[in-house]
Formats: structure tokens, sequence, C-alpha cells
């Protein structure tokens, strides 16, 4: 990809959480079915959901959004209580499943630990902040992301929302205290893009933890909804916001 994308100095890294930090969609969506299809179930609908179609049909939206339109789908508008009900089963299900099978990754810990040395690194993600910062302790990335750089749209707002919604980008960078201009947004999802430049930051797709198969047919979502670029690992990234020549220095200890 071109360097233009990136012609504009960037003083921090917006980062998506789940597919992009971490490979944590299909085992997230591994936990989720089981809860999704068990609330299907309790509302008498006849449709189920496998891991997979459960991941196609909703990447990048969180579970709140996703069992508020399966409800609405069979008729059946759901009150808030019995809403958070299940939303907290869910949560607490895929949270103990991803801590479980999540593990460093030199790929990203290594890049990522280079480029905090001239960059603010904040997470900005659609899942609760309990599974993000389950996520980030069992990867080791807690070292690299301060707690008070990690913003929810679950959590973070006065309203719960999800991506593609603006909000927790516009949230995250009133809290940093940063223009649009000075943060480049990364992400693995369409509803990821569109939230990231609807809040006016210019946006990497990030295919790093994207199956082979699904990556021609990513990007070019990635590219259509309004990304800027697209990689394919975390060191592309590094070498794009790198001056030429530069040095690469080391990552935390």
């Amino acid at each position: 990809m071109s360097a233009a994308a990136c012609d504009q100095p960037v003083e921090a890294l917006l980062c998506d959480a789940d597919g992009c930090l971490f490979p944590s969609e299909e085992p997230a969506f591994e936990a989720s079915a089981i809860v999704t299809n068990k609330f299907l179930a309790e509302v008498g609908a006849a449709r189920r959901f496998t891991a997979e179609e459960l991941r196609l049909a909703t990447t990048g939206k969180n579970f709140r959004t996703t069992v508020a339109a399966l409800a609405a789908e069979e008729g059946t508008r759901l009150s808030p209580g019995s809403l958070e009900r299940w939303v907290e089963a869910e949560r607490e299900t895929v949270t103990a499943h991803l801590r479980s099978v999540l593990r460093p990754d030199s790929r990203v810990f290594g890049p990522l630990g280079r480029l905090a040395a001239g960059h603010t690194l904040a997470v900005v993600s659609s899942s609760a902040m309990a599974r993000v910062d389950a996520c980030l302790h069992v990867t080791d990335l807690d070292r690299l992301f301060a707690e008070e750089r990690r913003f929810s749209a679950e959590n973070s707002l006065p309203v719960p929302t999800s991506k593609p919604d603006p909000a927790i980008y516009l949230h995250a960078l009133e809290q940093l205290g940063l223009p649009s201009r000075q943060a480049l947004a990364i992400e693995d999802s369409v509803p990821g893009v569109l939230a990231a430049t609807g809040a006016g930051c210019r946006t990497i797709g990030n295919l790093a933890f994207v199956a082979a198969g699904e990556r021609a047919e990513r990007k070019a979502a990635l590219e259509c909804a309004g990304a800027c670029g697209v990689i394919t690992s975390w060191d592309e990234l590094e070498t794009l916001l790198q001056p030429a020549g530069a040095a690469r220095a080391g990552a935390p200890a």
C-alpha cells in the first residue's frame, strides 16, 4: 500500500480490538452462538446459527445490537431487564472462552510496542469493556494500552451503541484531546471503517486475522467503505508510519 494513505502526521493509533489486535472473532462467535441459540429458543424462533453463520451475519456489531435485531425479526420486544440479562450472559460466556484460548502474539506486540514509542495507542471497540480488558490481559497487550485509553461502545458512552455509529470514535477523540486529523484508525470490518470515517478519522483496513480465502473480498469491502489503505500485518503498518531509514527501537520490556 502507498504511504500516501498516511501523508499527514499521526499522533494516535485508534485500534479496533476483536479481529484486529487479536484473533478473537472466531472463538467469540463459537461461544456467542451458544447464547444466541438459547435466546432464539426462548422467544420461540425456529432459526439457529452456527458460529460461522453468526460471524458472517454480525461481524462488527455487538451482541446488544444483534439480539435486539433478532427479537425484532420475531416480532418480540425485549424489556430492558431481559435485554440486559442476555447481554450479561453472552458477555460472561464469551469472555471466559476468550481467556482460555487467546495467547500473546509477537507479530502484534512487536510492531505495536515499537510504534508506542512515537504514538498514543488506544482501543476503540464495540465490545464490552470486561471482554476487551480480558483479551488485552491474556495477550499481554494491556502493557501497551493504558486503561484510560480503552473505549467501549457498550460501556464508555451514556447510551450503549455499536459500530457503524461513530459515537465511540467521537468519544475517544474527545477524551484523548485530539482532532480527528491527528488520529489513524485501524479496523478489520466494514462497520468499523464506517464508524471511524464517520468521525472524520483516516482509516486503515487490517486483514492480519482475516482468513486467506476471504481477504480479497474483505479488502474490496473495506476500501469501498472508506479505508484509505489496507494492510495484511502489523509490520506493514509499522513500515508505513516509520520515517524512511529509521531504525527500529526495541519494544517495551
